[in-house]
């Protein structure tokens, strides 16, 4: 049975909102504590449960998964200073809630970590970051924008705002992803690109992949929408990014599917409608949520994009949110992953299973279930 979800309503009082239901039902299942990106992503969710009911549940259920791996003196628990992951660099911006939250020096410690491995991190010969050395030398994936440059903002907004090298630093990866897979039949972005062109799937002319996986755009549209209230005002690629957000907005739009209101896994031109093609949770939650922060920031026009908004938000409840007898709900429709690792074809992308209660498709439905019940 599909679980109805009402909007909050206006007393004051904490009810059961789309949002707090989604992390009710993950505090009741349980969810492993571990450096992985998948459940930093899902946390934003819970500092977003806390913010909206004020129920301290939350905040303390968020703060003991982050604790579980924070030890009194800032080490990590599980972390490799020799593994260069841009996936693992996600839990910084946590630890960076935390440590605003409490003032407490571990959680600044522990981020420290993760930022002086920034430094570390080896690039491409224009500067950009390597999506994990030594698996995929030279390569950039819009992947991982969210997870390495929103927290390289965010320290760098919160510690070092005045270092202009650090921005421009920051501000070049958005760029170089810009530069290589921009698709010019749909003005949404390729899934990465290998600056070598020696990846088997790389264009031998741009080094770019052939097809635009809908949760890479996400990630990169997300990471936008995080960076840009941080990013000074006077920093010349401000305007930059604001550009490149609006306009992936804009094609965004243009692909929503009209029927469903919602998004392709595989949004490339050739593949929308095929019938091993389908409608995809993640990529659609990370859209809707794009769309509404987007209004939020007087970033993007609401007479524009409310409309595709609550059309994509309503099919995430309609069809991925399913109620069950025990009062949780379960999350439905978000692929298990997509990888560079592979050949990059469309068989590829269409063959990969669903996951039930995925963390990378929950999370960015609390995202949007937030944004759109405090509209």
């Amino acid at each position: 049975m599909k679980f109805l979800l009402l909007p909050l309503v206006l007393t004051g009082v904490a009810t059961a909102t789309p949002l707090a239901t989604m992390a009710d039902s993950f505090m009741k299942r349980g969810v492993p504590s571990t450096i992985s990106y998948s459940q930093m992503t899902l946390y934003k969710g819970f500092e977003l449960a806390y913010n909206l009911t004020g129920d301290q549940k939350y905040a303390s259920w968020y703060r003991g998964q982050i604790d579980a791996l924070v030890q009194s003196d800032g080490t990590i628990k599980g972390w490799d200073s020799k593994k260069y992951s841009l996936d693992n660099y996600r839990m910084g911006n946590n630890l960076l809630y935390w440590y605003e939250r409490t003032g407490e020096a571990k959680y600044k410690k522990a981020a420290s970590v993760i930022r002086q491995q920034i430094n570390r991190h080896p690039r491409t010969a224009t500067g950009g970051f390597w999506h994990r050395n030594p698996e995929y030398p030279n390569q950039m994936w819009l992947d991982g924008i969210f997870m390495a440059d929103s927290f390289y903002a965010k320290w760098t907004k919160s510690f070092d705002n005045g270092n202009a090298t650090a921005w421009d630093d920051i501000a070049r990866q958005y760029d170089n992803i810009q530069a290589h897979t921009k698709d010019g039949g749909t003005g949404l972005l390729l899934h990465g690109y290998d600056e070598s062109k020696k990846a088997v799937w790389a264009d031998p002319v741009t080094g770019a992949s052939p097809l635009v996986w809908n949760r890479a755009v996400g990630w990169y549209f997300m990471s936008l929408a995080e960076v840009i209230p941080l990013w000074p005002q006077t920093h010349p690629a401000r305007k930059r990014l604001v550009g490149y957000f609006t306009a992936l907005a804009a094609a965004l739009k243009k692909a929503q599917d009209n029927k469903s209101g919602g998004w392709w896994l595989i949004l490339s031109q050739q593949y929308v409608g095929d019938g091993d093609n389908y409608i995809e949770s993640s990529g659609s939650a990370m859209f809707v949520y794009g769309f509404l922060r987007g209004i939020k920031l007087g970033l993007l026009d609401k007479g524009g994009y409310l409309a595709a908004a609550q059309k994509g938000y309503d099919l995430l409840v309609d069809r991925f949110v399913v109620e069950k007898s025990d009062g949780t709900v379960d999350w439905e429709g978000t692929v298990e992953v997509g990888s560079l690792s592979s050949d990059a074809s469309y068989e590829y992308y269409v063959s990969v299973p669903l996951a039930l209660n995925d963390y990378k498709g929950a999370g960015p439905f609390m995202y949007a279930s937030y944004e759109i019940e405090t509209l």
